[in-house]
């Protein structure tokens, strides 16, 4: 579920066109902001999708993560069998939650005075482990099951989660991901007045513009990304459909501020070191990087600083591209998102471009795949998340072996 598709293929079509999803704010009246542009999910019907009783009973990022979830598990065709339902978990990410139904039931408690009125579907709705509980309860999956929240590491930071459940044999199959809808009133005010994203509202599509000299700040996103991770073996053996092979990831603090980038980059050179030493993989290995890219003047140097030093030489064979350029910074959802896109970059062997690159900037000199995606082996690569607080998180996949 995103702003450019509300499908895997659409997704993975106008990414590799390089299309964007920005457009100005339809979901309330953006005129007292400084920004009024977002990328906002279209032509979505939860009612529809989910059904009218049960959607009015979850917040707008549980719907995200639930269809996302359920296009990932059909596609995963899972056999239904009591025995693997027991040994598959759900950890589903969301860096913020319901805040939709908080700005909801606000405003109903303005209008009566009081919040004695208050929905009893409130809280459930409003909990951030509410996505992942509703696709466990749909299907009956009885493995872990939790949320994960880490800012705009989220993402990754549920990904990784769920491949240690497997890596330490506690689940065969994990249902994984993140999932955000922060387009809202209270959100998108918060932002502002942190003067994080982009002003440029006369163009919005041309808005979101990672390592470009002339970026201004991040163009909010919202939707959902879901992987199934599944043992690899146990995979194979019913003949499933293998995208990708996870290898491992890495972690790390910024310790710097509570969200401002450590300019240096070092923070995020530790992560990309673990991931590597992790994944058992050397820097020449790697061929692609989705980067965290938000398109912020602080935070694209740093990354690109990390990539630097971290991979010396290679830094500059290898191509780094933002796909936020097209989908927009979906906070908690950007690792979900990124992984998607990552997956499929290895699968289909296609670099997804970073568009609105039109002017190189000093501080950032690697191969942006700018403005055109590329068509190229992609045998081995890494999803960058990093979030306020100092999150830093890396994701390493590979074709299958």
């Amino acid at each position: 579920m995103t702003p450019i598709g509300n499908t895997r293929e659409d997704f993975w079509r106008r990414l590799v066109a390089g299309e964007s999803g920005a457009a100005r704010i339809a979901a309330f009246d953006p005129s007292d902001y400084s920004t009024q542009i977002a990328m906002e999910v279209k032509d979505f019907d939860p009612e529809e999708l989910i059904g009218k009783k049960e959607a009015r009973r979850m917040d707008r990022f549980s719907h995200f993560a639930f269809v996302a979830g359920r296009e990932a598990i059909a596609h995963a065709a899972l056999p239904d069998s009591q025995s693997l339902k027991d040994r598959t978990g759900v950890v589903i990410g969301t860096g913020i939650g319901g805040i939709g139904t908080f700005w909801a039931a606000s405003g109903r408690a303005n209008q009566y005075g009081t919040w004695a009125k208050t929905s009893p579907f409130f809280i459930p709705m409003l909990m951030a482990n509410a996505a992942a509980a509703h696709i466990s309860l749909t299907y009956g999956y009885r493995g872990p099951l939790f949320s994960v929240a880490s800012a705009c590491a989220t993402g990754n930071d549920a990904i990784l989660t769920a491949f240690n459940y497997i890596r330490y044999g506690d689940a065969d199959v994990m249902i994984t991901g993140g999932s955000e809808a922060t387009i809202a009133p209270m959100a998108v005010g918060g932002f502002c007045s942190m003067r994080a994203m982009s002003t440029r509202n006369d163009d919005p599509t041309r808005a979101s513009r990672p390592f470009d000299l002339q970026r201004d700040g991040f163009v909010l996103g919202e939707g959902s990304g879901v992987l199934v991770l599944e043992e690899y073996e146990h995979a194979k053996a019913r003949g499933a459909t293998i995208y990708a092979e996870m290898l491992g990831y890495g972690q790390s603090g910024d310790a710097h501020d509570l969200v401002a980038p450590d300019p240096t980059g070092e923070g995020v050179l530790l992560a990309l070191q673990r991931a590597l030493a992790c994944a058992k993989i050397a820097t020449t290995d790697v061929d692609y990087i989705n980067a965290h890219g938000t398109s912020t003047p602080q935070g694209d140097p740093a990354e690109s600083r990390a990539i630097e030093k971290a991979f010396g030489d290679h830094a500059h064979r290898l191509a780094v591209s933002s796909t936020k350029s097209m989908h927009g910074h979906g906070l908690g959802a950007a690792g979900g998102l990124e992984a998607v896109a990552t997956v499929l970059a290895v699968h289909n062997d296609i670099m997804p471009p970073t568009i609105n690159y039109e002017f190189p900037d000093p501080a950032c000199t690697l191969d942006y795949v700018p403005n055109v995606a590329r068509k190229a082996p992609v045998r081995v690569a890494l999803s960058n998340s990093f979030g306020f607080g100092g999150h830093n998180s890396v994701l390493v996949f590979s074709k299958p072996s």
